[in-house]
This record gives structure tokens, sequence and C-alpha cells, in this order.
């Protein structure tokens, strides 16, 4: 059995950053008050997501809209069956959720559960007036009601595909692969 990897780049650098100004738009205009909008992002590339998007309300708007952190660990419904001592990174959310609309943002939408248990942890920090999900891409194969409101990239994959999503803060380059198990 070879150890060879088949892998077809689906965004490069430049059409990376472009997707994620698309999407920074969509959620501008979706909210009209970006002062009412928090960015959460989900460990851990959605989390530099969220920080270039960030990066470019500011620019936009002149707003820095808040920025938390989520580690959804302790709140995965697999938490038995990932091994004795699960890796935890921390959970940051200094803000008041209460009434805000929260944008959940992360890197690949897959099953669904990570999205549910990042909103089991989100309302053990408040009350939301609403939480929209931001995925840079959604690659189908839903075993969770769960769909995103801004999706950068829609790739239909088999099961035997896996979408690599790598960022420079990261991995040292920006990219989105297709890779074959």
């Amino acid at each position: 059995m070879s150890n060879f990897k088949e892998e077809t780049k689906i965004l490069s650098s430049d059409g990376l950053r472009r997707v994620i100004e698309r999407l920074t738009h969509q959620v501008l205009e979706k909210n009209s008050a970006p002062g009412g909008v928090v960015l959460i992002g989900i460990q851990t590339r959605g989390v530099y997501l969220a920080k270039r998007i960030q990066k470019i309300i500011k620019e936009i708007e002149a707003i820095e809209v808040p920025l938390g952190i989520l580690d959804i660990t302790f709140y995965r419904d697999d938490l038995t069956t990932i091994g004795p001592k699960p890796v935890v990174k921390e959970t940051q959310i200094e803000f008041d959720l209460n009434g805000k609309t929260v944008v959940l943002v992360d890197d690949v939408l897959f099953t669904g559960r990570t999205i549910r248990a990042a909103l089991d942890e989100i309302m053990d920090f408040g009350r939301p007036k609403k939480v929209e999900l931001l995925v840079l891409v959604d690659r189908g194969h839903r075993e969770l009601p769960i769909r995103a409101d801004f999706v950068g990239k829609n790739i239909p994959t088999s099961c035997r595909e896996l979408i690599e999503v790598k960022l420079e803060e990261v991995d040292g380059r920006d990219e989105v692969m297709i890779v074959e198990k």
C-alpha cells in the first residue's frame, strides 16, 4: 500500500484572500450595524480566519469588532473516542454575547458536529440575538441539520477525500487542497 496522497489545489493564496474579502463583505451587507456583531473563531484555523475578517472590517468600517476564541473539545459528542488525553486549547470570550449577532467562523463544514458543539458552548456565555455561521469550505456529508449563512466555497467531496486548509499563521502558507486518503 502506497503512502502517496493525491492532492488537488482548490484555492491559492490569492484565491483564499479574495474569498475571505468576499465573505467579509457579505457579513457587512447582511449586518447593517456592524457595531452589534461579534466574531468567534473555532480553534484552530477558524480563529485565524476570524482575525483576518476582523482586520478587513476595521479597514472598511473603521471599527474593531470584538473577537472571541472557542475551543469545543469538552463539548464534543465523541470525546470518549478521541483518546485519553485530548488536546485542549483556550476558549477566550471576554465580552457580553447577550443581544449580539455572533458570527461563528470555522474553516471546513463537514458533518455539523463541531458546529453543534460550538453552539452549545456559546450558549454557556450568554444569549445572543442570533448566531450566523461563516465557513471557508462546505464539503457536504452533513449528519445534523446545520447549514452555513456564509460559504466561501462549496466543494462536494467523497468520503475518501479530505479538505486541508493551510493558513500562513499556522502552516506557513495559504492554500486549500482536496487530499485523497
